[in-house]
């Protein structure tokens, strides 16, 4: 019998309390509610997740944030559940797929007690919230007391059995998280990117990658999708740059990290549309860079591009460092970029798409309406009454502030859904 088991039968053996009716229902309602929580709860839920001081650092990857959100919010969906159907019963260990992924891209990126950390504090965050819950269910303070006693027991029981459980199941699958081709490649990669001093010998023959000449370093993710999807992405990257090989390192069960040794990059539209044919896939990129120090820069880049465009929960597919750097610099605050769109573009935030895309055309091409409409293959006709138009609707005139507009244009198109940005 596991060790998990064991602890299970034992505690059952000491005996678990059966609370009363009137406690039992007060329970049994406020795990419908919590069933369907309050967006502001599910942000102050994530946001200590993933921005504590311990926590902070190990989540600047977008895609380990998910999975420290989706873990999260499974645990507590889990235990609300339990609670609907049997108000008050020890509630079984959470193995959800995306509790269990999520430890596993842990493991893999040498941060196996990160996780563990984030779900006590996804347990503090639920048990506030749900002493607000109960307290607005019932004004008797027996049954409120009740009611408390018996579910902090079991919100903490079953956080201890969910890491017990989940614990045991990562080290069953350890060997297999740490060991082989792509464990020792993020290995070697993270040493180089950290600037341990690793000889250029020594990396080139544990990756199969010459770190001489250039780099360009690419992030490849996708939430809930298959390995070959990424490999596919992998090599419609390979394709669009022209590049011969690759260095290829697995991140987290849904990322790849990877190296091609070419000196240009290819534009954001371009790779929009290629990754139109695999979905669900995102693509960072970012600039060529020479050397040991290009390969480490080049990485970071197509990082900073990865964390802009999950933090703008853009639409888009694929982006370059070149073509976002000053949005990535201007989007550092979701809040504080949404209120200059709006201050800067008024009305034209929420007009037809097609006037904003000429207007920010206009201004990358100098303010040559010729050259837009070969650009955006159109009339110059066209192109000049959308350009009216846009004057119409902003609240002062392209000419009182080009460089204004223009950024504002540039994080309006990479800006996805209000409200669907991430914490």
């Amino acid at each position: 019998m596991s060790e998990n088991l064991k602890r299970d039968r034992d505690r059952d053996s000491c005996g678990w309390p059966t609370p009363s009716e009137a406690a039992r229902e007060v329970i049994r309602r406020g795990a419908e509610q919590a069933l369907d929580p309050r967006p502001e709860w599910l942000a102050e839920l994530f946001d200590a997740v993933v921005h504590s001081e311990r926590t902070e650092p190990a989540y600047t990857d977008p895609v380990l944030q998910e999975g420290a959100r989706r873990a999260n919010l499974s645990n507590l969906l889990h235990w609300a559940a339990a609670n609907v159907r049997d108000p008050g019963a020890r509630v079984s260990a959470n193995r959800s797929p995306d509790l269990l992924e999520a430890k596993r891209d842990m493991v893999r990126r040498g941060l196996d007690e990160t996780a563990l950390e984030t779900w006590r504090r996804g347990q503090n965050v639920a048990w506030r919230r749900w002493m607000e819950i109960c307290f607005g269910l019932t004004d008797d303070q027996a049954v409120l007391h009740e009611v408390l006693a018996v579910t902090s027991r079991s919100i903490s029981a079953f956080i201890d059995d969910t890491v017990a459980a989940v614990a045991e199941t990562i080290r069953a699958e350890r060997h297999d998280l740490t060991r082989g081709t792509h464990p020792e490649r993020l290995a070697t990669v993270s040493l180089l990117l950290e600037g341990a001093p690793v000889s250029r010998e020594t990396a080139e023959t544990r990756l199969g990658y010459r770190l001489t000449g250039h780099h360009l370093g690419a992030i490849v993710w996708g939430h809930d999708v298959p390995g070959d999807r990424l490999e596919n992405a992998a090599e419609l990257l390979l394709t669009a740059t022209g590049a011969t090989g690759r260095l290829t390192v697995l991140a987290t069960g849904s990322s790849l990290w990877l190296w091609l040794p070419v000196p240009t990059a290819p534009r954001s539209d371009e790779l929009n549309a290629a990754f139109t044919t695999v979905p669900s896939v995102h693509v960072a990129v970012g600039h060529p860079r020479l050397g040991l120090d290009g390969f480490r820069q080049t990485h970071l880049e197509a990082a900073t591009v990865q964390r802009m465009m999950a933090r703008l929960a853009t639409s888009r597919r694929a982006g370059t460092y070149a073509d976002t750097q000053l949005v990535a610099l201007l989007s550092h605050d979701v809040a504080e970029a949404d209120r200059f769109i709006d201050d800067t573009l008024g009305d034209l935030v929420h007009a037809d798409p097609d006037l904003a895309l000429t207007l920010r055309t206009y201004l990358d091409e100098q303010c040559n309406a010729a050259r837009v409409a070969e650009r955006l293959h159109t009339h110059r006709n066209t192109v000049v009454r959308r350009l009216t138009r846009c004057d119409e609707l902003l609240p002062r005139p392209t000419t009182d502030d080009p460089v204004g507009i223009g950024a504002a244009l540039h994080l309006l198109a990479w800006r996805g859904a209000r409200g669907a940005d991430q914490p």
